[in-house]
C-alpha cells in the first residue's frame, strides 16, 4: 500500500524527488512501527498512530520533521479511502506534538562508555583525550568553559572544581571519583610529557603545549566516536545532554542540574524534562499490556 501511495505522489501528483525521498522515509518508518506491532500499516488505529508519532518525537526528530511525518500519514490514509481501501481514515485530525525546541540528542550510557573508553592512554595524547572526556560526562560543562580550565581549578581532594561560564560567573561543580581519578594521572603521566618543560595556566594543552581550541577538543571527541561507532551527530553539546539526562533519569533535582549546567533560567533546563517525558510515553506504549 505504502508503494502505491508513493506511486502516486510520483506519477499523478508529481512531486519533487527530495520530498518523496522524505515521504518515503516517513512511510518506511510506519511500516517498520506496524510490523513491530504485528499489524500492517492499512489496519493501525487511531491509538497506534499517535503512539507512532509519539515514538518519533522520542528518536529525536524535530518537531518540524514530525510534523511532516504526520503530514505524510495524514496523506497516506486519505489515499486509501480515495481507493476505497478504507472506509474512513484513522489520521484525518491526527496532529504533530506541541511546538517544543527540538529535544536534545544525548548518548545511551552504554555508547559514553565506549566513547570514553576509545582514546589509547599508553600515550600522553590518549591521557588527556581520556581526562578530557572523562570530566566533560563528569560535569556537563560547555566546551568552552572546558577547555578555560586551569590546574588551579581543580578540587580533586575535596572532589569538585571551579568554572568561569556565561556572564563570567563562577559556579562550583562536582566532581565523581571516576574522573578525579583520570585527571590525576592526566596530570601525573600526560601533560607534563606533552608541555616538555614549557609553561601554561590550562590544563588542557595541545600537542604544541598551547591552548587547546573550540575546533580541536570537536575534532578529538569527533575522532574517537567514529572509532568506535557512534552517530555522526556527536559533539561537546550531545555529551552535556547526555550528562543531564542521565542525572534526570536517576531522580537528581532538576534545579541541582540547572546550577551544574550554569543555566540563568530553570526553563531551559526543563527541556531535560521533554526528553524523558517522550521516551517514558514510547516505554509505556511498547510494554502495557492495555495501551
Amino acid at each position: 500500500m505504502i508503494d502505491l501511495y508513493l506511486d502516486h505522489l510520483r506519477v499523478e501528483r508529481r512531486l519533487a524527488a527530495h520530498t518523496l525521498e522524505s515521504y518515503a522515509r516517513d512511510l518506511g518508518a510506519l511500516a517498520a512501527f506496524s510490523a513491530g506491532v504485528a499489524r500492517k500499516p492499512e489496519a493501525l488505529d487511531r491509538s497506534a498512530l499517535e503512539a507512532f508519532v509519539r515514538q518519533r518525537m522520542a528518536s529525536g526528530l524535530s518537531p518540524r520533521s514530525v510534523a511532516r511525518s504526520v503530514a505524510a500519514i495524514r496523506g497516506f490514509y486519505r489515499f486509501l479511502v480515495l481507493d476505497r481501501r478504507l472506509d474512513e481514515s484513522p489520521a484525518d485530525d491526527l496532529t504533530p506534538p506541541r511546538a517544543w525546541a527540538a529535544l536534545p540528542k544525548f548518548l545511551s550510557i552504554e555508547e559514553v562508555d565506549q566513547l570514553i573508553a576509545a582514546p589509547d592512554v599508553s600515550t600522553p595524547r590518549g591521557l588527556r583525550d581520556r581526562a578530557m572526556i572523562e570530566l566533560l560526562y563528569a560535569t556537563g560543562m560547555r566546551v568552552s568553559e572546558l577547555i578555560s580550565v586551569r590546574a588551579v581549578d581543580l578540587h580533586l581532594d575535596e572532589h569538585y572544581l571551579t568554572c568561569i561560564g556565561k556572564g563570567n560567573k563562577e559556579r562550583i561543580i562536582p566532581v565523581g571519583e571516576q574522573a578525579a581519578a583520570w585527571m590525576r594521572r592526566y596530570q601525573r603521566d600526560g601533560r607534563p610529557a606533552i608541555l616538555k618543560g614549557r609553561a601554561s595556566p590550562r590544563l588542557f594543552v595541545n600537542l604544541r603545549g598551547g591552548p587547546l581550541s573550540r575546533v580541536g577538543y570537536w575534532k578529538i571527541l569527533k575522532g574517537h566516536g567514529q572509532r568506535v561507532g557512534l552517530p555522526r551527530s556527536l559533539s561537546p553539546h550531545v555529551v552535556r545532554h547526555s550528562f543531564a539526562t542521565h542525572l534526570l533519569e536517576r531522580g537528581a533535582d532538576l534545579r541541582a542540574i540547572q546550577m551544574m549546567l550554569g543555566h540563568a533560567d530553570l526553563s531551559t533546563t526543563q527541556i531535560y524534562t521533554h526528553v524523558l517525558e517522550a521516551r517514558l510515553r514510547t516505554i509505556y506504549d511498547r510494554f502495557h499490556p492495555r495501551a
